[in-house]
This record gives C-alpha cells, sequence and structure tokens, in this order.
C-alpha cells in the first residue's frame, strides 16, 4: 500500500522517528483501496528558532493529498498533519459519493499534479518550468475541492458535462471563478 519516503532538513531521522511517522500515517491506509500503491513523501524539518515542520504530500491516481503543520514539537506536527490528511480524506469521499450517486458516476479520477507558476524576479519574460497534467472528467465543484486540497490558487480540468477544457480559480474576494474555454 504505502511506501515512505522519509527526509529530513536540520535533523536526523533516527529510527525511533522513522517508526513513529510510519505508524501515524500508515493508519490513513485504511480510507484506501487495496490496490492502491503510493509513496508517502514526508519532510521533516527543524528550524533554528527549535519549532519542526512536517510537509506530507501522498500522489495517488484520484487525488494529491497534501498538509504541513508547524509547531514547538515534531511528534505533535506529525500528528497534527495526519488528522489533517484524514480530513481532507474524509470531506474527498463524501463529496465524490454523493456526487456519484448524483450523476450515476462509477469511478471519479483526480489529476495527480495540477500546474504552479513560479515567479520571476527579473525583468524578461522566462518560463523556468514546465508541468504537464492530465486532465481528468469533473464538474466545477470536485475541481474546486481538488484545487484547495492542492493548496493552489487555480486547477485546470476537463468539464465532465461539454468535453471541454476549464479552469477554477480562488478570486482575491477569497470566492471562486470559473474560465470555460472556447473551441471557436
Amino acid at each position: 500500500m504505502l511506501t515512505f519516503n522519509i527526509r529530513g532538513e536540520n535533523i536526523e531521522v533516527t529510527d525511533a522517528i522513522r517508526d513513529y511517522v510510519e505508524k501515524r500515517i500508515s493508519k490513513l491506509e485504511k480510507y484506501f483501496d487495496n490496490k492502491v500503491e503510493a509513496i508517502a513523501h514526508i519532510n521533516l524539518k527543524v528550524y533554528q528558532n527549535k519549532t519542526s515542520k512536517v510537509e506530507v504530500t501522498i500522489p495517488l491516481p484520484y487525488l494529491t493529498l497534501r498538509a504541513e503543520e508547524t509547531s514547538p514539537d515534531l511528534y505533535a506536527s506529525v500528528d497534527l498533519v495526519t488528522d489533517k490528511l484524514e480530513r481532507q480524506i474524509r470531506k474527498y469521499k463524501t463529496k465524490v459519493n454523493r456526487k456519484s450517486r448524483e450523476k450515476g458516476y462509477k469511478n471519479l479520477d483526480f489529476a495527480p499534479e495540477s500546474a504552479e507558476p513560479e515567479s520571476n524576479d527579473g525583468n524578461e519574460l522566462e518560463v523556468v518550468r514546465t508541468k504537464r497534467v492530465s486532465l481528468k472528467p469533473m464538474d466545477n465543484e470536485e475541481a474546486v475541492l481538488q484545487m484547495d486540497m492542492l493548496g493552489h490558487d487555480f486547477f485546470i480540468y476537463e468539464d465532465a458535462e461539454t468535453n471541454g477544457i476549464s479552469i477554477v480559480y480562488r478570486r482575491n474576494d477569497g470566492r471562486y471563478g470559473l474560465i470555460e474555454a472556447n473551441e471557436d
């Protein structure tokens, strides 16, 4: 099921830390289908002010789970991240199950990654990173959910009803916008 890739920045990942992280994150496996094979990327950081940050990313075929948490205690940060990921999974499953029943979908796959803009400090317009995304059919509510779970400001997807390409984005007022591409 889950394979772990645990890295430490300014901290040595001891066997005790590794065992604790694996034990806590493994609790999420109960939400996955037995056929799911995924790598949990876990980054542990300790800063000079003695705070600890834990970042976890789990790319799945239908969803990318991501959470991070900072606290004075590394073990507490791991617990808080696990709780956040569990809430994300429950929220996702509730919405998808509701949508599936309403629309009769059997399998809703989300794109594992979304394009992320890179900042450019210079005056020249230079593309410094390129990402390729697989557009999966979904409705705009599911796209907003996926965007929020990834922590991005926009998300590109294929509209399940029109088969056109659409983009949802977070507006400055906190609400959401939708851009639909015309094929004219």
